[in-house]
């Protein structure tokens, strides 16, 4: 078990972290935005469920072996670019009308939260962001360095999810007010998929392995 202080100065370094919009942050919103709080909010517990999967993999070394294998890591890289460009290439070919309501279906919920949590799963530089900062927080001389490394872990899932929340509540808010607006659903469905199509791009040329 760690020390309060070391989860304390854990929980203040991972607050910095998450507010610094990343790629998660910016799916999230573009989720908030076109589809509405739910579906931002959901994008955000299925992100951190991925980020809590990403935690128990370093916790059982699977996260070195991602890292220390090109092959592997190329795989998962690649996997992710691949699922971030089918949901922008669906959500461009998708109807107008499913921007347009102000309320998302329990299955399409389901489908998002799923979408979330593969989101991050396939993205290798989570891993190995978990594989670098857990470490530095954790004493190598005690018996419990897994329990230790879970606990920390977690609580940066903890953060990150309160953070990502937010962003969601705001994100939800501008897409009200936008969607008010005559050929919103239109704009909605044509910015969200070439944002997703964006981040597939940016993980393609990003996550090349140094």
């Amino acid at each position: 078990m760690p020390e309060g202080t070391t989860i304390l100065v854990v929980a203040l370094a991972s607050l910095v972290l998450v507010v610094i919009p990343g790629p998660a942050v910016i799916y999230i919103l573009t989720r908030s935005v076109s589809q509405g709080r739910d579906a931002g909010l959901v994008s955000a517990i299925g992100v951190n469920l991925g980020s809590t999967v990403h935690v128990f993999a370093a916790v059982a070394g699977l996260t070195v072996l991602l890292a220390s294998s090109t092959a592997a890591y190329t795989a998962v890289k690649w996997a992710g670019v691949v699922y971030l460009a089918w949901i922008g290439i669906r959500t461009l070919m998708s109807g107008d009308e499913v921007f347009s309501e102000p309320a998302v279906e329990p299955a399409s919920l389901k489908r998002i939260f799923i979408q979330g949590v593969l989101v991050n799963m396939l993205n290798p530089k989570v891993a190995i962001f978990f594989l670098a900062f857990l470490p530095q927080f954790v004493d190598p001389n005690a018996p419990n360095a897994a329990t230790q490394t879970l606990i920390l872990g977690l609580t940066l899932v903890t953060i990150g999810l309160i953070s990502d929340s937010v962003y969601a509540v705001i994100g939800g808010s501008i897409g009200d007010l936008f969607r008010k607006r005559p050929g919103a659903a239109r704009v909605s469905r044509i910015t969200a998929g070439s944002v997703y199509l964006a981040l597939a791009g940016i993980a393609a040329v990003a996550g090349t392995r140094n």
